[in-house]
């Protein structure tokens, strides 16, 4: 059986389909890299789709500012509506306060999910759209069931808005997002985002005689490396 190419230069992208014929999607963007290749098969879907930028969690302001502005870069090469949704960062610590030292992937992640899709869930209701969505659940390092549960719950109380828990990794997506970032040159962000991420990140790095994060400084060459070998 001849191996299937899922590389950008090989792929031939099937055509996505709303759950149930929805025909305007909200998607939450967490950041360039995660959204690209994303956005990528919603444009080549023909899919009426808005990105909404709305993540108080990343820490701090210069590193949100950076993480947004390669966000709005690549909307505006696709021809994509961008919404600039509030930083609202004291709203997110005060929404986590006493979860600070849950590990990555605890009751902290969560709460941050809750509140990003809450904000989601609730502007896609004042504006007419029908379905939300996010470019979290692409990325290996998150638990899809965990932000596939947080988006369902923020759904559930606002009525005609659908949440699609479309597996974004699925056929190689996870290999074509990084394979997309290096050829964008996108911003490399070595830590999930919050204050907490990054100190625990830190940590982690300094056990191991590594260097901490330098921020705002790493881009993903254009150039393919070993990272693509990397992801199954």
């Amino acid at each position: 059986m001849s191996k299937v190419d899922y590389s950008l230069a090989g792929y031939e992208r099937p055509k996505l389909q709303t759950p149930n014929g929805e025909k305007k999607l909200l998607m939450h963007s967490c950041c360039a890299p995660c959204a690209g290749e994303i956005m990528e098969a919603l444009a080549v879907s023909e899919i009426d789709t808005t990105i909404f930028f709305y993540n108080p969690n990343i820490h701090p302001q210069e590193e949100y500012e950076l993480r947004k502005e390669e966000n709005i870069r690549f909307a505006e090469k696709l021809g994509m509506p961008f919404i600039d949704a509030d930083y609202e960062k004291e709203l997110w610590f005060e929404r986590v306060k006493g979860q600070e030292d849950e590990p990555e992937r605890g009751l902290r992640c969560t709460t941050c999910f809750d509140m990003r899709f809450e904000v989601t869930a609730k502007y896609a209701k004042a504006h007419d759209f029908d379905l939300i969505s996010s470019t979290l659940g692409i990325s290996r390092w998150k638990d899809m069931n965990q932000i596939n549960g947080c988006g369902a719950r923020a759904t559930d109380s606002f009525n005609g808005i659908t949440y699609w828990d479309f597996n974004w990794r699925k056929q190689g997506g996870s290999s074509r997002m990084l394979e997309l970032s290096k050829q964008e040159e996108f911003y490399q962000q070595e830590y999930c985002g919050c204050v907490y991420s990054l100190r625990d990140t830190n940590r982690w790095r300094v056990s191991r005689g590594r260097e901490k994060v330098e921020r705002g400084v790493k881009f993903y060459a254009e150039v393919m490396d070993s990272l693509t070998k990397q992801v199954k």
